[in-house]
């Protein structure tokens, strides 16, 4: 019998005479009392099941209570044996009679009342035998992941759960029982179906879902022994993977024990996937897997999703593909600004300029990631930088590609880490080093990122101040030049526009309306307040604490809620983004290639070109100035260039008044 977790006891029958020797023979696990005939316990004995020693009265009195009872119960033991199969396992679980069942879990309890492993194996024993229909595919694939348990009714679900609460100390050992019982049906040509047993795995994993990972390391060592037995080898994986769709980390502890490892063995990957695939779609929080997934575990995947020609068929590798910003969301886990550069090094590694676009992409955008949001990336990255030049390369021209899309804190890092590539490029080149063909890529990636540091964005606020100030000077250098406002340029244009009246008149009514106002609210704004407070105040006070009585009982009511949203916001995010069409992906992608050759084509020479006439004509000015640019000079250039400026201006608002009287006059 089961004396101790994950071991068997050899039991011996007492020496008799003529017996033939004291040794005894291992126990078979599967030999319950019901397998060998409820009513013949005392005609033969099980060598697991060892009832109580009787007195020798009991045992004479029991004798002929057997004797006399042996004949009539004896069709019931052959009803038993000539159990048939149902059409199908709804039709079995109707036709099982629960009062029945009752009845001989009970006797066993009375046999065997310091047994529970006994009572358990006998209760599995029954329902297989009584659920007997024909055979289905090992995995069930084409049932519900809680198929064939969906289908018993409440009244056996509670006596099921009633016997595994008064057995709970031996369930490790009868979940192994079951699947060795499993197995050994298997290797049957004509073998019973495994309802019964199904059931019992899946209600002892449904209150103890950790039962299946306490031994993942023992199942593992079994598949690759029966490789060439692909239906035990799913059996296995079918009984483990019912943990997951209870909990989803040990649904991950046994996908990454045991499915994980034969996931290029082609008669098992189709399941492995298929599960995983279930798995996550039914756990839409992933927050609970956080942490099960390491490095050593993601990389092996991310290969089988993007590496062509590996042991995975198309079709599956493209459902791994899919199952892969889910499995990238778990192995980063909830604190991806602290784990990321322990990802970096084997991203780097692999993003060489030979691996397959798709893949390249994905390591280029991971990289991307990692250095955007955990710091510590880049110093990794400069200790990595030697020894994957060609790698850091192609990372130095997608940071370039992207440089929009970085963060400031990210810009400043890169600044760091550029500049310490600079000076490594610059002593490999005094060395006269083999691989001179990645140096001079990284350092010409280094040039153009640093000319991007450099370079800003269009300074808007700069033009705009220089505007403002040179309009200022503009109209004190006009009103200095006449005299008065009034005797200015600025004053006739603005008179004969109507500008001035326009203005004069509103700033008198605002400076009317302005006063009026001013009083008013001087004289009144006390009587108002006093009267306010007086009405209001204890209202507003009362509303006040109700409001925060409210808000505090909100609060408490929907933190459910509000933690759910929070859970569920990664989801949320990555299934937006999964949501959105390649098309607008595609479209956003020529829409920056055609702005990225706009700006190097055209703006950049533009650029360039207004930077050398400032240099000319700053150098000019510094010729004018005798080589040294002092106040005074520049203060005579000003002046000199708004006279020019506001002559241009007057004779050009000259011609056209004129050409507009003249159209005019010919009408």
């Amino acid at each position: 019998m089961a004396s101790a977790p994950g071991k068997w006891e050899v039991v011996k029958k007492s020496k008799k005479p003529g017996g033939g020797g004291s040794g005894a023979a291992v126990i078979k696990p599967s030999a319950t009392i019901f397998e060998l005939g409820f009513e013949k316990r005392t005609k033969k004995q099980n060598k697991e099941q060892v009832p109580p020693a009787l007195a020798p009265e009991q045992q004479t009195q029991q004798k002929k209570q057997n004797a006399g009872k042996q004949a009539k119960k004896s069709p019931a033991g052959d009803a038993v044996s000539k159990q048939g199969k149902f059409r199908s396992l709804q039709d079995a679980l109707k036709a099982l009679d629960l009062s029945e069942l009752q009845k001989e879990l009970e006797k066993s309890q009375n046999m065997f009342p310091e047994n529970p492993s006994v009572w358990v194996k006998d209760l599995a024993g029954y329902l297989n035998f009584k659920l007997q229909v024909p055979r289905s595919d090992p995995t069930l694939c084409q049932h519900t992941h809680d198929y064939p348990y969906c289908l018993v009714s409440k009244e056996l679900k509670a006596i099921i759960k009633a016997l595994l609460e008064k057995s709970s100390g031996v369930l490790e050992i009868f979940f192994d029982h079951c699947i060795y019982i499993m197995l050994q049906e298997l290797d049957k040509p004509s073998g019973e179906s495994l309802h019964g047993y199904r059931i019992c795995i899946q209600a002892v994993l449904l209150e103890r879902p950790k039962i299946a990972t306490i031994n993942v390391g023992k199942y593992l060592e079994l598949l690759r022994s029966q490789q060439s037995r692909p239906a035990k080898c799913l059996t296995v994986m079918w009984a483990l993977g019912q943990a997951g769709f209870v909990d989803l980390t040990e649904g991950l502890k046994v996908w990454l024990g045991i499915m994980l490892p034969v996931l290029g063995i082609k008669s098992l990957s189709p399941y492995a996937i298929a599960y995983l695939d279930r798995l996550l779609m039914m756990h839409s929080n992933l927050t609970k897997g956080f942490g099960m997934i390491g490095p050593k575990d993601f990389f092996p995947l991310l290969d089988f999703a993007f590496m062509p020609n590996n042991s995975l068929s198309p079709s599956l590798q493209d459902q791994l593909r899919q199952l892969y910003p889910r499995l990238k969301v778990l192995a980063f886990g909830a604190k991806p600004e602290t784990t990321l550069h322990t990802y970096f090094p084997s991203f780097l590694s692999r993003a060489t300029p030979n691996c397959p676009s798709d893949m390249k992409k994905e390591l280029l955008n991971s990289l991307n990631e990692c250095l955007n949001m955990d710091p510590l990336s880049f110093n990794v990255w400069r200790q990595l930088y030697t020894k994957y030049l060609s790698q850091s390369s192609l990372l130095l021209n997608h940071l370039l590609d992207s440089w929009n899309s970085t963060s400031k804190k990210m810009r400043k890092s890169l600044r760091e880490t550029v500049h310490s590539f600079k000076v490594t490029n610059e002593e490999f080149s005094l060395k006269g080093q083999n691989n001179a063909e990645d140096i001079e890529s990284c350092d010409m990636a280094c040039k153009n990122l640093l000319h991007k540091m450099k370079s800003r964005g269009f300074p808007w606020s700069r033009l705009l101040l220089v505007v403002l100030l040179f309009t200022a000077g503009f109209i004190i250098h006009d009103i200095r030049t006449h005299g008065s406002f009034q005797a200015s340029s600025s004053a006739r244009i603005l008179q004969h526009s109507g500008l001035l009246a326009v203005s004069q008149e509103a700033w008198n009514k605002v400076s009317h309306f302005t006063l009026e106002g001013y009083s008013w609210l001087e004289r009144n704004a006390p009587i108002f307040y006093s009267h306010m407070v007086h009405t209001l105040g204890p209202n507003l006070e009362f509303a006040w604490s109700k409001t925060k009585e409210a808000t505090a009982y909100i609060s408490h009511l929907c933190s459910s809620q509000i933690a759910w949203v929070w859970e569920n916001l990664p989801w949320f995010i990555e299934w937006l983004q999964s949501s959105i069409p390649d098309s607008v992906v595609q479209f956003i992608e020529y829409l920056k290639e055609l702005l990225l050759f706009l700006y190097q084509k055209y703006l950049l020479p533009t650029l360039e070109s207004a930077n050398n006439i400032l240099e000319t004509t700053w150098q000019q000015i510094e010729d004018s100035c005798n080589g040294e640019v002092s106040w005074d000079c520049m203060k005579r250039h000003l002046a000199s260039i708004t006279h020019a400026a506001w002559t241009y201006l007057q004779n050009t608002t000259l011609a056209v008044k004129n050409w507009a009287l003249a159209m005019i006059s010919r009408h």
